[in-house]
């Protein structure tokens, strides 16, 4: 059998088995979800997985970084991706997603057992994200915003008269009058003038 007959077959065992379980969604033909734990734990995570084309002759991709995981510490979806793909290695060439979606179901508490408690997570993350800042202060890096120019309230208004209403300048504000150009610096003609006069 082809990888994509096997792939065929096994989407189909999939949906036959998880189905009815609120738990289990299939994103594509070839991605899968599974939510572990509580909605309302903090030691619950979003499972996703995706088969390559070459699946199940190669192991299939993790993804820890889901919305739903964003309260889920590096070091668990780490411990979670790190494990499967270990699982993963020792089931190539067969139908392997089962497997490893109740492998993280039998090991949930081992695999979160490093996640933290709500309260502890948004100090950590708060802590963080201030010691972050804080070097990037240190760093100079954080580049202060040009001033604005203040303009006086005469200023304001002379620039409110020259737009209408939606802020746009009226049609023509910045042609030139050719006639009033002309009268100021004079034709050609008669700078040609004087000095064929004085030639002759």
């Amino acid at each position: 059998m082809s990888d994509l007959e096997l792939q065929e077959e096994e989407r189909e065992v999939l949906l036959s088995i998880y189905d009815g379980d609120p738990a289990f969604k299939q994103l594509s033909p070839t991605t899968f979800q599974y939510k572990y734990g509580d909605d309302e734990s903090p030691k619950s995570f979003l499972l996703e997985l995706s088969w390559g084309p070459t699946y199940p002759s190669e192991p299939p991709q993790f993804n820890m970084d889901t919305f739903y995981n964003k309260h889920v510490v590096l070091q668990v979806k780490r411990r979670v991706a790190a494990r499967l793909l270990e699982q993963s290695g020792q089931l190539l060439g067969e139908a392997m997603t089962y497997t490893l979606l109740e492998f993280a179901k039998e090991h949930f508490e081992e695999l979160v057992s490093e996640q933290p408690e709500t309260a502890a997570v948004e100090e950590l993350e708060q802590g963080v994200e201030r010691a972050s800042l804080a070097d990037l202060q240190d760093a100079d890096v954080v580049r202060k915003l040009p001033k604005k120019e203040q303009l006086s309230k005469a200023q304001k208004r002379k620039q409110w008269d020259r737009t209408d209403s939606k802020g746009t300048r009226p049609r023509g504000w910045d042609w030139v009058d050719v006639v009033k150009h002309l009268s100021q610096t004079g034709s050609k003609q008669e700078a040609e003038a004087p000095s064929s006069a004085a030639g002759s």
